[in-house]
């Protein structure tokens, strides 16, 4: 049996109307080398090393024909397709109108693969419910923190991070404002659209970070 708590959503997430929704308990993480053990145990015929042969070849589909706009489909497992979105760390058309002597095409933000959307098999999700049961762990709802600061505070903290390290990261941020990373998240995407607040992004994924906005 699972657990879930009840959490409620993050302040800006539901429109400004508190929303709730379960959240399952995880206690840890099979990475590759239990999941290829794992596969193994059920399926006997199979060496971990033809498992493995298997996943890569795989990966290496999914990275050849995804980037040309094909989904990939596995039956009774699902569909993968891709997510795009703007490079943050390219120059925006009005950056960069700043510098008419450059290209025409650097005056677009370049797009790039945001993430990987993920669409379960019906049949799937059917075989998952049948063998799931879920306990809720604790009567109240758990509430995201709520920072104190204000705005201007919270860019304050922002700077000054930056000033001393010359960048910053979005658990730095979180960690400085009180702010969930979900909450800090969509805060950094609202400074960065305000000219004024003096910060950009640099890098994407897991290495973009917060530096100050050259002039």
């Amino acid at each position: 049996m699972a657990n879930y708590i009840l959490q409620e959503m993050a302040d800006g997430m539901a429109d400004g109307k508190r929303s709730v929704f379960p959240k399952m308990q995880t206690y840890s993480l099979h990475d590759y080398d239990t999941v290829i053990k794992h596969m193994r145990d059920y399926a006997g015929n199979f060496s971990e090393g033809m498992i493995r042969g298997v996943f890569d070849a795989l990966v290496s589909v999914m990275e050849s024909w995804m980037p040309l706009g094909h989904t990939i489909k596995i039956d009774g497992l699902g569909v993968f397709s891709l997510s795009l979105g703007f490079d943050e760390s390219s120059p925006s058309e009005k950056e960069m109108a700043k510098n008419p002597n450059e290209e025409p095409k650097t005056k677009y933000r370049h797009v790039c693969i945001k993430g990987i959307n993920f669409k379960p098999d019906a049949q799937l999700l059917q075989e998952l419910n049948r063998e799931a049961s879920f306990d809720r762990v604790q009567s109240d709802v758990k509430v995201p923190k709520k920072t104190k600061l204000t705005p201007a505070e919270r860019l304050e903290k922002a700077k000054a991070i930056i000033d001393k390290h010359g960048f910053m990261t979005l658990s730095d941020y979180a960690n400085a404002t009180g702010l969930s990373r979900a909450a800090a998240s969509i805060d950094l995407k609202n400074l960065v659209a305000a000219p004024a607040s003096g910060i950009t992004t640099r890098g994407s994924h897991s290495h973009k970070v917060w530096v100050a906005r050259k002039e």
